[in-house]
């Protein structure tokens, strides 16, 4: 069974009921759960049966426990998580979006014990053992200096290890904030510009990658790719979600998947059509239910080649729109009914 080792931090997500504005819903009582990049992607994962364990430091608290406990119980291991006496569970509040009105994300993650840990808190050489991959975000680097230093220390022990390394670069504007005077975008940027020789698997969007490319005037998907491989030649495969928003309940999805060896680009649906997905119950999550279910795809015989990792990923973001949380509890079997040409949507009985 394939595994792998997601690092990051994981939060309590505060969400208004319904569609209700923050005006609106407090007071009063807001949906809880957890959440976090990375903890999504290991959650995806380890629910179409891989086997994934979650690294992040947490406070030595109830609330932290019951954080772990909702890990365990979606079977993702956290043997390996740090509980420290310093620092606290980071937290995010959610207003969802419809038509023409944006989701609202409002983070309050300042001194999170996963910004504050020292590298050396953790044990890579255990907690890496039997790993086929290790993935972490640029929301990890995000977070503060200390994150950025932990998270390079991490990707010099998987490479040290030989495992192999994913970066899924998931920029936030509103976290990019420990090195004034630079901007958001630059100071991620620079940062994971010196995170991506590390990587064999670089996901994220245009944007991104032109980002980091230093702004090259935007062009084709396989173009991009291309001088992605070329500026960082460990990498084996670029990955894309491709997305166009027509109003927060409706957004039009592709994917994309280039190998690097053969420099041949592959994109979902392969008919040369995309998802159409309307009346989106959560849009959260779903680039992580993408990076989880292309990871699982590239270590599973049968779904591992190009072709096969990108359909079966892009398929998995397009049916995490329709399950409410951060987290996308979908089954293999699921995904591939939708492959096969089952949107219907229709009642199992």
């Amino acid at each position: 069974m394939s595994r792998i080792v997601a690092f990051g931090e994981i939060m309590g997500r505060f969400v208004t009921p319904g569609f209700k504005r923050f005006q609106q819903a407090l007071p009063g009582s807001l949906n809880t759960s957890f959440a976090g990049a990375e903890a999504n992607i290991a959650t995806a994962f380890a629910y179409l049966g891989g086997e994934a364990a979650f690294v992040t430091a947490l406070p030595t608290n109830p609330i932290a426990d019951a954080c772990v406990a909702s890990l365990r119980s979606a079977g993702v291991d956290t043997t390996h998580i740090v509980h420290t006496a310093t620092g606290r569970l980071g937290l995010y509040f959610l207003e969802q979006g419809a038509n023409q009105r944006p989701t609202n994300v409002i983070y309050d993650r300042e001194g999170s014990s996963v910004s504050i840990t020292p590298a050396d808190a953790y044990d890579w050489d255990t907690l890496l053992e039997g790993a086929d991959w290790f993935i972490t975000s640029g929301i990890t680097p995000a977070l503060s200096r200390n994150a950025a230093a932990v998270t390079r220390a991490a990707l010099e022990a998987a490479s040290k290890r030989g495992v192999n390394v994913a970066i899924d670069m998931n920029y936030r504007q509103k976290l990019w904030k420990w090195e004034p005077p630079l901007t958001a975008r630059e100071l991620a940027t620079r940062t994971m510009k010196d995170l991506l020789p590390f990587a064999d698997l670089f996901i994220g969007g245009l944007e991104d990658a032109v980002a980091v490319l230093d702004g090259v005037p935007a062009k084709a998907p396989h173009e991009i790719a291309g001088l992605l491989a070329k500026a960082f030649p460990r990498l084996s495969h670029v990955a894309m979600t491709l997305r166009e928003s027509v109003s927060a309940s409706h957004t039009i999805l592709g994917g994309f998947l280039y190998d690097t060896r053969t420099a041949t680009a592959f994109l979902s649906p392969l008919d040369g059509k995309t998802y159409s997905i309307q009346n989106i119950v959560d849009r959260i999550g779903t680039g992580d239910a993408f990076t989880g279910a292309l990871l699982y795809a590239l270590t599973t015989p049968g779904l591992s080649s190009p072709k096969s990792a990108v359909e079966f990923a892009t398929a998995a973001a397009c049916l995490a729109h329709s399950i409410e949380g951060d987290q996308n509890f979908t089954t293999r079997a699921e995904i591939e009914a939708l492959l096969q040409g089952d949107a219907s949507g229709r009642v199992q009985r």
